[in-house]
């Protein structure tokens, strides 16, 4: 059988690996699962904003103050979606998520206050976030070693749902009557029934919900001794300051959606017309790239190495954004969009060392918890990023982008050495367990074991 990392994968072509994906029957169906479901959600992101202000009526306070709600709302729900599939069935749990934010969608609809459309767009980011974690811990549980290919394949038709999702959301938008409005959230609540109803068709991954660490039964003294206690990532060093460290290696997030509009319109001589185009080059290249990348950096050690080249590529980028400043428009224009390119290259390689690192460095009997925990660095991310860029990079002028891309540069190789050290104190005691079972074996067995 082929392997995803012996490079053999990433040429056998994305439509080849959808049709037979790590995981088989069940991780196809969660992949269009997931797919409709981000089609919803690119509808809802790109009408969200401008319900908000014509329909609902908030000014910029009062839809700011909404929006730092949401996101300080998603924080939560990483952990606690983690914490809940140590006890419960992850497709019954990823099931309600998608229910709830079925409810808080039809909500909207009636919700016509700032009092009321808090708690509602609180719920909607706290039970996207616990939904996109869930999705996570299915992944590692049904695919496996293969879990870097599955997530190239997500992310790929994430990306093209999220297209469809902004399409649809024009037309709507075109119109921009407030009933046109109300259709794209009705558009947002079918996408999550759609979406329940195929995770429903799934069948629940190995585990239940419920990690159990595995004793050797061939070991009489391991089977007599107490069972360890489930390890907490709250009260692990290791695994905290790798989530710290992964929250700066989710910012070309904030630096594609906010930073690059925002450096055009406001410092360089290019179009506005070029805005739109960083989406576009953005979603090209993920659906194109993410898998051959996936599968280069396929594995803990690749992974790690791909933080390194994180840094460095953000790097350029941001070098770009800093000249970009001087100079005709067609000039200012073919550097935003190479930095655009950058960032985005950047962006593929964080998708496999922050997934990838997340589950490995991770105790196996307490992964749920753990990933949970993991998934908080997206959600600060996106909560101080923007905030970061605009209050102080930006405010910087080039200067800024300098001094931001040398930072990221050096907290990657930090990230990167972390990862290395926390991976061989790992596999230490697990090879040194395995040598010490055999030592203690009588002569006449070691001779009859296969060399």
């Amino acid at each position: 059988m082929r392997r995803a990392g012996d490079g053999k994968s990433g040429g056998d072509g994305l439509i080849a690996q959808l049709r037979q994906p790590p995981g088989g029957r069940d991780a196809r169906t969660m992949l269009i699962a997931q797919c409709v479901d981000r089609t919803g959600t690119g509808v809802w992101a790109a009408a969200s904003v401008l319900y908000f202000t014509f329909v609902s009526g908030l000014d910029a306070r009062q839809l700011g103050l909404l929006l730092g709600v949401g996101a300080v709302a998603g924080i939560a729900g990483s952990p606690l979606a983690g914490r809940a599939a140590e006890r419960l069935p992850v497709r019954t749990l990823l099931i309600g998520c998608h229910l709830l934010r079925l409810v808080t969608m039809l909500l909207l609809l009636v919700a016509d206050d700032l009092a009321t459309l808090l708690p509602v767009v609180a719920l909607t980011s706290l039970g996207e976030r616990a939904a996109k974690t869930l999705e996570m811990l299915f992944a590692t549980r049904v695919a496996g070693e293969r879990r870097t290919i599955y997530q190239a394949l997500f992310r790929s038709v994430a990306n093209a749902g999220y297209a469809v999702g902004a399409g649809i959301a024009a037309l709507g938008l075109a119109v921009g009557t407030p009933n046109a409005y109300r259709a794209l959230i009705l558009a947002n609540a079918l996408s999550y029934v759609v979406a329940a109803a195929l995770v429903w068709q799934t069948r629940e991954p190995a585990g239940h919900g419920l990690i159990v660490a595995h004793s050797d039964t061939s070991d009489n003294s391991a089977s007599e001794a107490p069972a360890p206690s489930t390890p907490t990532p709250w009260r692990d060093p290791g695994y905290l300051l790798f989530v710290l460290l992964d929250i700066p290696m989710n910012l070309d997030d904030a630096i594609l959606n906010v930073g690059l509009p925002l450096w055009l319109v406001h410092h360089t001589s290019a179009p506005h017309a070029v805005v739109p185009a960083f989406l576009v080059v953005n979603t090209v290249l993920v659906v194109v790239l993410q898998l051959r990348v996936s599968a280069w950096a396929e594995g803990p050690r690749r992974a790690a190495a791909a933080v390194g080249w994180y840094g460095m590529t953000l790097l350029a980028g941001c070098l770009l954004l800093a000249t970009a400043t001087g100079g005709a428009a067609w000039s200012a224009s073919l550097a935003m969009l190479t930095a655009a390119l950058l960032v985005t290259l950047a962006e593929l390689l964080r998708s496999v060392s922050s997934w990838e690192l997340a589950v490995v460095l991770a105790p196996p009997r307490a992964r749920a918890s753990y990933l949970g925990v993991a998934g908080m660095a997206q959600s600060v991310q996106k909560s101080v990023g923007p905030l970061l860029l605009t209050g102080a990079v930006m405010t910087a002028g080039p200067a800024g982008w300098l001094a931001l891309g040398a930072a990221v540069t050096g907290l990657s190789v930090v990230q990167r050495q972390a990862s290395l050290r926390r991976l061989t104190a790992l596999t230490a005691p697990a090879s040194g367990s395995r040598t010490r079972r055999r030592a203690a074996l009588p002569a006449t067995d070691r001779e009859c074991r296969p060399r």
